[in-house]
């Protein structure tokens, strides 16, 4: 099934709600939030369509205070699509708007965040540098620590 790379679109936030719901790992967030995330961090997300359907989706945003770093908040892809590569597809689509480097947390359990941020820094022959960010007390409940991965430079 080829896919379509695109800014999200404000009707998709309910797919990307809907997508991160189903994916059983993300933090799901409100769908007010997805619906304003597509409007407000549309340049720094992308949405993978496929059949007319959004399919899976990456948001992120440019951090304020390290301008040209996209910070990546959430990777998810519909559970028929998984193992296909997707996300790495889509990371690398929003990683090639003008970035030099990337971010994300990623939790000690989380293999697939793990391997797919290990494959993007392979891929691009970039450093990634993993440093402790947010301690599991931070959060209410049960909640493991944040890893900060840091991939770059990124060749441009």
């Amino acid at each position: 099934m080829d896919e379509a790379f695109g800014p999200p679109r404000l009707e998709d936030g309910r797919h990307l709600w809907r997508i991160a719901r189903d994916s059983k790992t993300l933090d799901l967030n409100s769908p007010y939030s997805y619906v304003l995330w597509c409007r407000d961090f549309a340049a720094t997300s992308v949405v993978a369509r496929a059949g007319g359907e959004v399919r899976g989706f990456v948001t992120g945003f440019d951090r304020p205070e390290d301008p040209g770093t996209l910070f990546v908040w959430q990777v998810a892809v519909d559970a028929a699509l998984r193992g296909r590569g997707l996300a790495g597809r889509m990371l690398a689509a929003l990683a090639d708007r003008g970035f030099r480097f990337v971010e994300a947390t990623v939790t000690p359990d989380n293999t697939a965040s793990d391997r797919l941020f290990t494959a993007f820094a392979r891929d691009r022959d970039a450093e990634l540098r993993r440093t402790p960010l947010l301690s599991g007390e931070l959060f209410p409940g049960d909640h493991q620590p944040e890893e900060l991965y840091r991939i770059g430079p990124l060749d441009r």
